[in-house]
C-alpha cells in the first residue's frame, strides 16, 4: 500500500505505521478498540504519533477506547 492509499495521517511516521500493522491494525476505526496506553506500548509508537491519531479520530467523531 502506498502512502497515497494509506488510511493513516500523512505525517504519521513509518515506525508508527509498522507498529500498527504488526499489531494487526489496518484501519483507523480499529483504533477505537484500543486504549492510548495499549498503543503507546507498541514498539515504534510515540506521543507524537498518538497525537496525530487522536486528532484524526476526533475529526471523525471517534476516540480511543477508555481504559
Amino acid at each position: 500500500m502506498s502512502r497515497i492509499d494509506s488510511p493513516w495521517p500523512a505525517k504519521l511516521a513509518r515506525p508508527a505505521i509498522r507498529a500498527l500493522a504488526n499489531a494487526g491494525i489496518a484501519h483507523l476505526e480499529q483504533l477505537t478498540l484500543r486504549s492510548e496506553t495499549e498503543l503507546l506500548a507498541l514498539h515504534g509508537m510515540g506521543p507524537k504519533a498518538l497525537d496525530l491519531l487522536r486528532q484524526e479520530l476526533s475529526e471523525r467523531g471517534l476516540s480511543f477506547r477508555e481504559t
